[in-house]
């Protein structure tokens, strides 16, 4: 992960990087259609942190995806782990769902706001099944979509895009936010 400014980050996002920083939630410089959607994500957190919910960041690398989840976690007073989905995935069959359940447990002992960064590497859409390859693709996104729904608190996904994104993932998230310009919190 490049350095965001305002998001400091500590350990590996192989193995679960905590996120934190200073910068409150309204002082993000976001475009107002975003600061509605994250107050608003931040609300529904703040009623039932422990209550499974899954939104996506929707923007190009850079565009403060990391800093608006460490704010959010700040503000709701949870710890953020931020995971690389693309470091996560494994060639070797059965691997990636071993680290997809390290991922998981790691989260659910630290009762985090998890934050899977680069989502777009493993939620593609699902393809048509023409060889063994694809029927395997499309059991480990089966595999991260129930690990989700089984995760007993908030989850934020980043994605380059809304068309990489397979439909049938879309009907199970809450919010859906678009970081089309980079945030702009206050210098030091």
């Amino acid at each position: 992960m490049r350095f965001s400014p305002g998001v400091l980050q500590h350990g590996d996002a192989r193995v679960g990087q905590r996120l934190s920083t200073v910068v409150d939630l309204q002082s993000l410089g976001a475009a107002p259609h975003l600061q509605s959607g994250l107050n608003a994500l931040r609300d529904d957190i703040a009623v039932r942190p422990r209550r499974a919910s899954l939104s996506i960041f929707i923007g190009l690398r850079g565009n403060g995806q990391a800093l608006a989840a460490a704010s959010l976690g700040s503000s709701v007073g949870l710890p953020v782990l931020r995971f690389d989905l693309s470091a996560v995935i494994s060639k070797y069959i059965g691997e990636t769902e071993k680290n997809l359940d390290r991922l998981f447990a790691n989260a659910e002992a630290a009762n985090a706001l998890l934050f899977l960064d680069e989502a777009d590497a493993l939620f593609g859409k699902r393809t048509d099944v023409h060889d063994a390859h694809d029927r395997y693709a499309n059991t480990e996104v089966s595999y991260l979509l129930r690990k989700l729904e089984a995760y007993s608190g908030p989850a934020i996904l980043v994605i380059s895009s809304r068309m990489n994104v397979d439909p049938a993932f879309l009907r199970r998230v809450q919010h859906v936010l678009y970081f089309h310009a980079p945030l702009h919190p206050p210098g030091p």
